[in-house]
This record gives structure tokens, C-alpha cells and sequence, in this order.
């Protein structure tokens, strides 16, 4: 009786923190929208129809599809290059679900534990979950903060703009940390036992969890911690066919991703210089991974305007803006909120 208490009381308070991060995200992103209409729209918004042109719906659909289906590709050779195989439905559901919460819980926080979680509903374990997830991310990132600063240091529109001489100072200690971080949990998973270990003791010194619960904690953290180095291990040692293919399904995910505001562009009827088109998104991609707010609502729809404000009109600007972001985020996010909800009926019906 009281772990059922205790899980009805659970699932309140993360329906609670979810809904408000929701309107955190909403109340955000019409903030940074009404920015953008202000400073670098001249206040112009209007509709163009050349958006739903039957071409151009078909261009963003299949665009659409590379999308969403390399996403799933690039987790799922990760998966078969650690040795899981699981159903193409289900690695699908979860790229709704990652959608879902990456973008309403700050700095794509509840992402990675809801994707670990998910799978090792799955049946795979939470170490190797915790690898996949882990090492999906950082194969992005490395794309992401490989090409940054060469965006930065060749296109034209940041020649003379201190956005080039801002990011280029942080740049470098971004990128260390970031990468410091991921290479130490990768590489060195052991010497994050220790200040894990502490960090626990802290807590059970402060009574925020119990002389029980601090045990079993610190047997399963560094369970995990250790299934997740051997994970790695695995990964590296995996069929060379799996390890490429997760490689190259994460650049064709990027790429697709970065090319939509050229199609949106060029579909308005503009000359799009498609390599700064690319630059330009590569590079806000890169400051909304540092954004606190969810989902990076509100900060990428104000750096994407400051930056593409030159190339489109005022009218145009909010318009591709709001399309860019209902394409790439919020479509998956609604659906992912479905099929959410539809995972956790059915949780509710198995545990009952």
C-alpha cells in the first residue's frame, strides 16, 4: 500500500513539474518570438502561401523523414554496436519521447533519463542504456563543436559582429569542459565513483535520504557506473560495420536538421547561399546547448533571428522562424507526448 502511495505521489509531482516546464517553454518561446518581432522584424509578420505549396510540402516531408528516421537509425546501430536489438517500433517511439522531454526540461536534462529509462523497460540494461544514450550525444556533439569554429572564423556574416569575438572567447572553454566531461565519464568512468560516492554521503550526512536508501544507492551507482564503462568497451569493440553506420547516420541526422531553414528560405523565394544557411544554424545549434532554458525556448528563436534577420525580410523572418521550430521540435514534441502517454498506460496496466 504505501509503494503504491508512494508511486501515485511520484507521478503527480513529475506530471506537475512537466506541465509547469511546459509553460515554462511556451511562455519562453512567445518571449523570445515577440523579441525577434521587435528588434529585427521591424514588427512585420505576414503569411506567405508559398510555404504550402504542393512542392514545398513535399520537399519538407521527405526532408521530414530523413529527419526523423536517421535519428532513429543513428540509436539504433549504437545499440547493435553494443550488442541490443530492439524493434524498429520501439527505437522509433523513443525518438517521439526523447523529443518530448528534451525540450521541456532545461539543458535537455530529462532527455537522457527518460530515454534510459524507456530502454531498459526494454529489457536493456541501464548501463548500456546509459552508453547508447551517452555516446549518441557526444557523436552529435563532436560534429556540432568540431564545425563551430570553423563557421565562425570563414563566414562573412560574423566578420566585424561580436558574436564572433563573444563565442570565440568561451569557445575554447566551452568545448573543454564539455568535452572533458564526456571523455572522463567515456574513458575514466572509475574516478567518478569516488565524488558520486561523496556526493551520496552528503546527502544521507543531511537527511535527505536514508541510511537504506544511501546503501543501496551507492551499491547500484557504482554497479552502473561500472556496466556503463564496460559498455563503452563493448561499443569500440563492437562490428565495425555498427560503429560506422551509428557515425554516419548521426552526420546524415545533423545535416538533415541543419538544412531546414535553407529549404524554408528557398521555398519563400530567396537565393539561399546554402553552406551559410547551414553555417548559421550550426552554430545556434551550438549556443542553444548551453541555453538553461527548456528546450533552448525563447534563446534559439532570438539568436536565430539575429543571425538570419540579413539574409530575410521582416515580414519573412518570424514566419520561417515559428516554421523551422514547428517542424524540427514542435511536431516531435507533440507527438512524443502521445506516445508518452501511451507508454505509461500501459506501465500503469502491467505493474497493476
Amino acid at each position: 500500500m504505501t509503494d503504491n502511495t508512494d508511486t501515485n505521489y511520484q507521478q503527480r509531482t513529475s506530471a506537475k513539474r512537466l506541465t509547469l516546464f511546459s509553460l515554462l517553454f511556451i511562455a519562453l518561446t512567445a518571449a523570445g518570438l515577440y523579441a525577434v518581432y521587435d528588434q529585427f522584424a521591424g514588427r512585420s509578420i505576414s503569411f506567405d502561401s508559398k510555404l504550402i505549396a504542393p512542392q514545398t510540402l513535399a520537399a519538407i516531408t521527405s526532408l521530414l523523414l530523413v529527419y526523423f528516421v536517421s535519428d532513429g537509425l543513428r540509436l539504433h546501430f549504437t545499440l547493435r554496436a553494443l550488442g541490443h536489438r530492439l524493434p524498429f517500433p520501439i527505437i522509433f517511439r523513443l525518438v517521439f519521447i526523447n523529443l518530448f522531454f528534451s525540450n521541456v526540461t532545461p539543458m535537455a536534462t530529462g532527455g537522457g533519463f527518460a530515454q534510459i529509462w524507456y530502454l531498459h523497460r526494454h529489457g536493456v540494461p541501464v548501463g548500456s542504456a546509459t552508453a547508447a544514450t551517452t555516446i549518441r550525444t557526444v557523436l552529435a556533439v563532436l560534429f556540432i563543436f568540431s564545425l563551430t569554429p570553423v563557421f565562425l572564423l570563414t563566414l562573412d556574416t560574423f566578420d566585424g559582429q561580436s558574436i564572433a569575438g563573444d563565442v570565440g572567447s568561451a569557445l575554447a572553454v566551452f568545448i573543454l569542459l564539455y568535452l572533458g566531461f564526456f571523455i572522463i565519464l567515456l574513458f575514466r568512468t572509475r574516478w567518478l565513483i569516488g565524488p558520486l560516492g561523496g556526493l551520496l554521503r552528503a546527502f544521507n550526512r543531511w537527511n535527505l535520504i536514508s541510511d537504506t536508501r544511501h546503501k543501496h544507492w551507492q551499491f547500484k551507482a557504482k554497479r552502473e557506473m561500472l556496466r556503463f564503462s564496460h559498455s563503452f568497451g563493448d561499443y569500440l569493440r563492437g562490428r565495425p560495420l555498427f560503429v560506422t553506420l551509428s557515425v554516419v547516420f548521426t552526420a546524415l541526422f545533423l545535416l538533415s536538421l541543419f538544412s531546414f531553414p535553407a529549404l524554408l528560405i528557398y521555398s519563400l523565394g530567396y537565393d539561399v547561399d546554402y553552406l551559410m544557411s547551414l553555417g548559421l544554424l550550426v552554430v545556434t545549434t551550438f549556443i542553444m546547448y548551453f541555453s538553461p532554458t527548456p528546450g533552448a525556448s525563447g534563446i534559439s528563436e532570438g539568436v536565430f533571428g539575429s543571425f538570419f534577420n540579413d539574409i530575410l525580410s521582416g515580414n519573412h523572418l518570424i514566419l520561417v522562424i515559428v516554421s523551422w521550430r514547428l517542424i524540427t521540435i514542435y511536431l516531435g514534441m507533440v507527438i512524443g507526448l502521445f506516445v508518452l502517454q501511451k507508454e505509461l498506460i500501459q506501465s500503469r496496466r502491467k505493474s497493476g
